[in-house]
This record gives structure tokens, sequence and C-alpha cells, in this order.
């Protein structure tokens, strides 16, 4: 069959699908998920389904096609092939009524100029890499500088900025799309060539899981993780009702370019201290002024049992919807984003996205790891496992 035969009878079949009927099946370390099964024919199972179709181009003239998850229980996630974009995440709320509380923007042309990272699958390096260097095996490596001095989230063109191959698949209980992309030695300074697979599945419990994996033939670093902007009120409202609990006893100052110091301070009596649940807004005005993030924009080290165990990392209650989000997962630490640096400029959908209309909750390891050898090690050597597994799981209250 050929690449557009393929698209087109994609585009025409409805794909039933299933997966992890429990939260201990989401395994960490080297052992992955069970592989899916890719559907052939027109089938459908308990109202499940995922369609595409193509949602446009790039610049270069790539075809990037929309695939739309439906877990027949009222949540549907679209995903464009363009970045691993989530697109729209379509939660109902107390009431049933369902809107979509990811941010997004209306067309490739759209997220290829602004590069907002709405939605968007984050690598090679996640987050920021100080001053766009690092050594690894006695040799320096230079980066793209897109973020003041430093390198941030890949680079000009990061994993955010290509098309992925995309196949959907069933499994027992859930929908799913296998996302591979090939970063080769050298893109955007980084060593290695480096095999990615991302893996998302929809299940019927509301449960939406993010699966990576990663192999290379170089030694190299790798920080993968997504970007979605969320608001469970939907858009455009403020984040600043959003009653946020994170499961961590420490957090990563930062100098003035966002960089960690290096320190693993307390939150025990500051504005960071989130583990009892606290209204976003409530205190942010305190760290307003810290430095020209202008809130929130740091990470948070996660309270885990073993390592690349499943830990809980975040609670998210939004009141008005009674939409209620909580993230689980195997990565030592989140980025928690506040939304600082929306300005209004971004538009789409008739409203604008305006400073703290959303936040961020990016599952990952630490900023600039390669840089401070105390953090938790990000480098990735031929013959080893990249692997890390984030759950979101949706409710009401």
């Amino acid at each position: 069959m050929t690449k557009t035969s393929r698209r087109t009878f994609l585009r025409q079949t409805f794909l039933s699908a299933a997966a992890l009927t429990g939260a201990g099946l989401f395994v960490a370390g080297e052992q992955a998920f069970a592989q899916p099964a890719l559907v052939r024919g027109n089938r459908q199972r308990g109202g499940m389904s995922v369609t595409s179709q193509e949602f446009g181009k790039t610049a270069d003239g790539k075809t990037v096609d929309l695939y739309k998850l439906d877990n027949g229980k009222g949540m549907t996630v679209e995903v464009l092939s363009f970045g691993g974009i989530m697109h729209s995440v379509n939660v109902p709320d107390r009431n049933g009524k369902t809107v979509n509380v990811s941010a997004s923007l209306e067309t490739v042309a759209d997220y290829e100029k602004a590069r907002p990272f709405f939605g968007a699958l984050i690598g090679r390096y996640g987050n920021r890499i100080a001053g766009g260097k690092f050594t690894l095996d006695g040799q320096e490596y230079t980066l793209p500088q897109n973020n003041g001095p430093n390198s941030l989230h890949g680079g000009r063109k990061g994993f955010d900025a290509v098309v992925w191959d995309v196949t959907p698949f069933e499994q027992r209980n859930s929908v799913g799309l296998t996302l591979k992309y090939t970063s080769k030695d050298g893109e955007e300074g980084y060593p290695g060539n480096l095999d990615v697979t991302v893996v998302y599945r929809l299940d019927t419990n509301n449960r939406w899981t993010m699966d990576y994996t990663a192999k290379t033939d170089k030694a190299t670093v790798i920080n993968l993780t997504n970007h979605t902007y969320w608001n469970l009120a939907g858009h455009p409202n403020s984040n600043h009702d959003h009653i946020l609990t994170l499961n961590a006893n420490r957090y990563l100052p930062t100098d003035t370019t966002l960089i960690p110091t290096g320190e693993l301070a307390p939150v025990a009596g500051t504005p960071f201290d989130f583990r009892t649940p606290h209204k976003i807004g409530e205190r942010i005005h305190q760290v307003e002024g810290d430095h020209f993030a202008g809130g929130y924009d740091h990470c948070f080290v996660l309270n885990q049992g073993r390592r690349r165990q499943m830990t809980l990392c975040a609670n998210v209650y939004e009141p008005t919807s009674g939409r209620v989000m909580r993230i689980d997962t195997t990565e030592p630490a989140v980025q928690f984003y506040a939304g600082n640096f929306l300005n209004g400029s971004l538009k789409a959908h008739g409203y604008a996205y305006n400073k703290h209309g959303a936040f961020c909750l990016e599952t990952q390891h630490f900023p600039d790891s390669p840089n401070q050898p105390k953090f938790p090690s990000t480098v990735l050597k031929p013959g080893e496992v990249y692997h890390t597994t984030t759950v979101h799981t949706f409710s009401v209250k």
C-alpha cells in the first residue's frame, strides 16, 4: 500500500480500541507496555473510534494529518502529526458539558509561525540548557541559543516542529496512536541518531497516557516531555482559580535566565508550597518580582519512592466546572509554568491567550542537567533504552 493510499485508508477507517484497565499496569523502567495491535478494516467497539483527516501542509509542503480519538465515554482528543500536538482535549464538566481544556491554534501555519509549544511533544531536550552548551565524554556540543543565552525545548526546530509518522492502534479498552521520529546525528547540535517512539492512549476511564521510548547509536542527552497549556474551565479564562496540589517537598531556584542554581530548596514557608491545595493565583504576586518570569516557571522535585516507579505528580481542580485532572508519572520532576509569557498576541477561535490564561505541568528531568552533575543524569548511551510514562486522569466532583 502506498503512503498516499494508506493515508486515505486511515481517514476512511474507524478504529476500535482499548488499553490498560488499571493503574497497576502502567509499568516503569525497562518494561514497556504490551505492543499495540494495528487495526485494519472498518470496525468499532464500545463506541470508541479513531478517525483522521488532512489538517493542512507545512511550509515545505509536508502533509499534516489530524487524528481524533474518542473513548465512547464523552472524552475526545485530537492530535496532529505535526509536533505530535494535542490539538484539543475535550472533557465534560460536572453537568456533562464538554469543552476543549487545552490551548490550540487554527492552522499549521499558525503553529509554525508562533511555535508556542501548545500541546506539543518536546525534544530532544525539554526545558533549558545553559549557554546552549554541554560537554559529554570530553567533547563540547553547541546548541542554538533560542531563549536569551540558553537553548530551550530542543532548539530552533525541536520535536514540536517536525512531522511525525503516526499509526493508529487498538487495545481492549482504549484507542491510541504510535508516533515515531528519528532525530539525525547533529540535528540542532545534539549527537547521535535518536529513534523516538511516543505512544498516546485514551481509555474508557478518561485516562490519557503518554509513553516515551528512545534509543541512540551515540551517547547523547535526552529529556522528552509534553507542553500542553491547560485551562480546565475552558478558554478564555484566567487560571488563577484553579486549585493545585503538587507532590513536591523541594523545587529548583533559578537565576535571572531561568537556569537552576543547583540548589534543591525546600518549598516549606514559600509561595512554592503546593503540598496542600492552593489556588494558582493565591500567591503568584509573591513571585512576580523575583525575576523576569513574572510568576511560576519552576521545576519541582517530586517525592518519589523507588526510581522510575509511577508517582503522584499533581492534582488540579477547577471549582466552576468541577473538572479534576490528576497526573502520575515515572519522571523525577515537573515544570510548573503559569503562562507568564502569554501576552494576548496569540489569537485563535475568536479570543486571545492572555497572561495566566493557561498553565503547564511538564513532567520531565531537571533543566540543565547536562551541566549540573549533581542532578539526575539525562545521558543516554548506545544499548540503553530511555523510557518514561505520564498519565493524566480526568474526572469531576
